[in-house]
């Protein structure tokens, strides 16, 4: 089996470690499954002297009223050798071997945060004692109860102390150490009363008594050190407090111990007791009972360790591991961004996740609202076509049927064309560029690296616009090649039409040259104009999306990041260039640095307490 020493040491380091990564005091971590003795009493109960009795030291704040104001969380560490010191979680390159300096400085950091005045807060204080004289022990140091608010302090201070206090000794990992003076009624004792409350079992609480000395004469405390007049699960301890004559002397606190074992052994009362009373015999019982309770929890503690090692690796993978020093590995990294990007990208667009839809609307509402506005009307009334037609005829009228006047309206009417092809590339390239922001957004493994963010959203911008500017040139080629030839079969339809009804309204393309101006004459060749831009439009309503599709939504899913793979591909593109598309958010990193710390941590910790507990 392991040691005591060993196994509480452990667990000391461990919660030590905790506490430098600021892993403690949160529900469910390491530091709450871990146990630790709360040190609970009313004011000038003896608290301090108690614990400066376990130390061994003199090293707490005193005088009168509240004097704890903050909670001190005070880990001692057995050491080898004779020098001891002490050190401060808030000043980590600090070593404290003057125990007058230590108590200052617990004066001076409780000032920091609640000022010179009598208020209280719950941010404890970290303190670890090293020395040969301890045992490996946890000790929460909380403010001493009381029953009335003095002046300078609020009205609420009652109810915030015991507050306090019981948000530690709640839980149900925390030993109750419970001080009450000998030359106080029990019955009256804050700290059995509270102990009782959230202890009501006893299996956590053990009944410190102080003051034995300054009891009434002719009275003593045996029927509470024996359990009769209050019985615990737990045997009461006795503790003789330094005399206010000692602590003005600077008694020298191994002394003052001999002087407390002298006390015991020769009183009448207690003299059956003294090989269980006394600070040290506390200690020794205190670590003992740890031992016990850690030795017990151990499996709980092992799977809780192991599921935040689970937690840790998973959010470790989420944010992203370290990434290599080596250009190789730097390459590879940064083309599995691409990937991971473009599988997002492509999600977008083929339906995986939102946002693909919208170029569906720009086919299937846009364009057909924006052909239906083309002014047709306008270039085919009867003024302009009049205006057309006579242009086109020029100073020798046409013979039989006005073609170069159809050919002109034709053509202008096409034109009208170049609008909503245009808008419908735009509207795409549009769409497809956000897509790429959002792409970016959401492609988790990016979020860690900014400069491949911009770089990639720069490539992908850059790619989009070759593909509008190819697309742009198809939509309008589509146009152009309706204007370059046009469909012949369609007037040839309608002069076999007029040959076969010539009275027909609206089919007689060929007509009279006398009768070329009349009103029927220019509005059938309106008319018979606009029925052969209808087709076309039916035509573009078609092509156009096709032509879009295929110069820009294809490309983008084939090809859009191609140029940027060259790029970096390229010989030249040194090692630097490539680190400095992997920089990272500095508050990213910290935040690696942080869950790698306390990966490290659990697992050290795991490995220690399986090969400690089962020895």
């Amino acid at each position: 089996m392991a040691t005591m020493e060993s196994l509480i040491g452990l667990v000391n380091r461990i919660q030590r470690a905790c506490t430098v990564l600021g892993d403690h005091g949160g529900e469910g971590s390491l530091w709450e499954a871990l146990p630790s003795v709360a040190v609970v009493g009313g004011q000038s109960s003896g608290k301090s002297s108690v614990l400066e009795s376990v130390v061994g030291r003199d090293f707490l704040p005193r005088g009168s009223g509240i004097v704890t104001r903050r909670p001190l969380v005070l880990q001692l560490h057995k050491i080898e050798g004779q020098s001891e010191y002490a050190e401060f979680l808030h000043a980590p390159k600090k070593r404290f071997a003057d125990f007058a300096a230590v108590r200052q400085e617990i004066a001076d950091e409780t000032d920091r945060i609640t000022g010179k005045s009598k208020q209280i807060s719950n941010v404890p204080i970290h303190l670890s004692i090293y020395s040969p004289n301890v045992v490996n022990l946890t000790l929460i140091d909380l403010p001493g109860l009381t029953k009335v608010a003095v002046e300078g302090q609020p009205e609420s201070i009652v109810e915030d102390i015991e507050m306090m206090v019981r948000s530690y000794v709640e839980k149900p990992n925390c030993i109750i150490l419970a001080i009450s003076p000998a030359n106080q009624d029990i019955a009256t004792s804050d700290a059995i009363k509270l102990a009782r409350e959230v202890d009501p079992s006893g299996e956590r609480t053990f009944g410190v008594l102080t003051k034995l000395d300054l009891m009434d004469k002719g009275t003593n405390a045996l029927d509470v050190l024996e359990g009769r007049a209050y019985r615990l699960l737990h045997p009461w301890v006795g503790i003789v407090n330094r005399s206010q004559a000692d602590i003005n002397k600077n008694v020298n606190m191994m002394y003052a111990r001999q002087k407390e074992r002298e006390y015991f052994e020769s009183s009448p009362e207690y003299g059956h007791l003294a090989h269980k009373m006394g600070a040290e015999f506390l200690a020794k019982l205190l670590s003992q009972h740890l031992e016990k309770v850690i030795r017990q929890r151990i499996p709980s503690i092992i799977a809780l360790i192991n599921k935040t090692i689970d937690e840790l690796n998973a959010e470790l993978d989420r944010i992203g591991r370290p990434i290599g020093v080596d250009g190789g590995a730097q390459l590879y990294t940064i083309l599995e961004m691409c990937r991971a990007f473009d599988r997002v990208f492509k999600e977008h667009l083929d339906g995986g996740r939102p946002g693909g839809d919208r170029i569906y609307g720009v086919f299937d509402h846009q364009l057909p609202a924006a052909l239906k506005k083309l002014p047709f009307d306008r270039h085919l009334s009867q003024n302009n076509v009049r205006k057309v037609i006579s242009e086109a005829d020029g100073y020798q009228p046409h013979l039989i049927a006005p073609e170069q006047g159809y050919r002109r309206l034709i053509d202008g009417s096409l034109g009208y064309f170049k609008g909503p092809a245009e808008a419908s590339v735009d509207a795409v390239h549009f769409i497809l560029k956000e897509l790429v922001r959002k792409s970016i957004a959401a492609t988790e493994e990016l979020k860690r690296f900014p400069t491949l963010q911009s770089d990639i959203a720069a490539a992908a911008n850059e790619a989009l616009e070759r593909f509008r500017d190819e697309s742009r040139k198809t939509v309008l080629r589509l146009v152009e090649m309706e204007s370059s030839y046009l469909t012949v079969e369609y007037f040839r339809k309608i002069n076999a039409e007029s040959e076969k009804n010539p009275n027909a309204t609206g089919t007689n393309a060929l007509t009279p040259n006398a009768d070329r101006y009349t009103d029927n004459h220019l509005r059938r060749i309106g008319t018979n104009v606009l029925a052969y831009i209808n087709l076309v439009c039916d035509t573009m309503r078609n092509t156009i999306p096709k032509a879009v599709v295929h110069c820009q939504v294809r490309e983008a899913k084939r090809s859009l990041l191609n140029h940027f793979y060259v790029q970096i591909g390229r010989r030249e593109v040194q090692k630097e260039q490539l680190g400095k598309m992997l920089d990272e958010d500095p508050s990213l990193m910290a935040k690696r640095e942080s869950l790698a710390k306390r990966l490290e941590l659990y697992k050290a910790a795991r490995d220690e307490i399986d090969s400690v507990a089962w020895k």
